[in-house]
């Protein structure tokens, strides 16, 4: 069971005017093992030009110096929510416990390990303002930073302007959240109103994006914002490696999702996009040897179309069992650290 420290101090009267003259934005940052990072996570919401925010930290029973960081910042700005858990209780359930103390309009989910840069919250919220009510996600662009805050690359390719070379998806997006992997997590804005009408966070599972746009953006839209907003760290832990680790539970997580989007198609081209993703797990799980699984996403996929000559390939390499990970791993540390990004194939 997870025990919940008491919540630090509660926001100030300042907060709670300023929250009352615009928008509350409730920043949850969720921290395992994340003490080299965390503290300028944490300054860089609370260098935000926006002034009204409420910031919420949970910790999943760090082993490293992280909390002792956290009370640092506490120290100095007692405004900061903070709940101790007894143990890792995930990163779904975590949210969901900052979830239900956020009082904010408008909510960020923050990596301990990212950064935001000081203009993000004034600039999303300005346009979500701008929006109507049936837009449940504002997005931007990334910078990719190293251990070291070196830049790496941007999610999407930019200019010297800093705008992207390439056309981003907005509006109804839910065909294209099935066909590939655009929205880039950290740098999301959710209406909170949205997030309490899903039950926040789907904790059965063992990561929390893929699920959230498939059930947010078949009733919803997203709006891109083409700036630069957010700095991602990408690490050699990072969730594009995670998915090719043998047994991991991404897949099985992600297989519980894919069968959520087969119930909400509705068109040709939406089963189509479907398809495409279902392909890529299955690939996927040839790659991490999570071969039983393989099937279980073949099965899904035949309810739609019969798997093309590439997939039954990989799906023989399965019945084969053919240990490729060994050999896997090193290629996909190879493409991360040559294109400095992550890579989802």
């Amino acid at each position: 069971m997870s025990v919940e420290a008491p919540v630090s101090n509660s926001p100030g009267l300042l907060a709670d005017y300023l929250s009352s003259v615009r928008p509350l934005v409730s920043v949850i940052c969720i921290s395992y093992n994340h003490g080299c990072f965390i503290k300028a996570a944490l300054q860089s919401v609370l260098e935000q030009t926006y002034p009204a925010i409420e910031l919420i930290v949970i910790d999943n029973d760090s082993k490293d110096d992280t909390r002792s960081v956290i009370q640092e910042v506490i120290d100095k700005n007692p405004s900061i929510q903070f709940i101790a858990n007894a143990d890792n209780v995930g990163l779904c359930r975590a949210f969901n416990q900052g979830l239900k103390q956020a009082k904010g309009k408008y909510v960020i989910d923050l990596s301990a390990d990212d950064l935001l840069h000081p203009n993000r919250v004034e600039t999303q919220v300005k346009t979500f303002e701008r929006l109507p009510c049936d837009y449940a996600v504002v997005f931007g662009n990334a910078a990719f930073i190293d251990e070291t805050d070196n830049v790496t690359g941007y999610h999407f390719p930019v200019n010297q302007q800093k705008n992207t070379t390439v056309k981003v998806p907005s509006g109804w997006v839910f065909k294209e959240i099935l066909s590939s992997y655009f929205v880039c997590t950290p740098t999301m804005m959710m209406r909170k109103d949205v997030l309490d009408s899903l039950g926040g966070y789907d904790e059965s599972l063992a990561y929390e994006d893929f699920d959230f746009w498939v059930r947010s953006s078949r009733d919803y839209r997203y709006q891109y914002i083409d700036s630069v907003l957010t700095s991602k760290r990408v690490l050699q832990k990072s969730l594009s490696t995670q998915f090719s680790r043998p047994k991991n539970r991404l897949l099985q997580s992600t297989l519980a999702v894919c069968y959520k989007a087969f119930d909400q198609c509705r068109t040709a081209d939406e089963y189509k996009a479907l398809v495409a993703r279902l392909r890529w797990c299955i690939r996927q799980c040839f790659y991490a040897q999570h071969f039983e699984l393989a099937f279980q996403f073949k099965a899904l996929l035949e309810f739609i179309e019969e798997p093309d000559w590439q997939t039954k390939l990989f799906l023989q390499f399965c019945r084969l069992r053919i240990p490729v990970n060994k050999l896997y791993q090193p290629y996909l540390q190879w493409r991360i650290s040559r294109e400095k990004r992550p890579v989802f194939q």
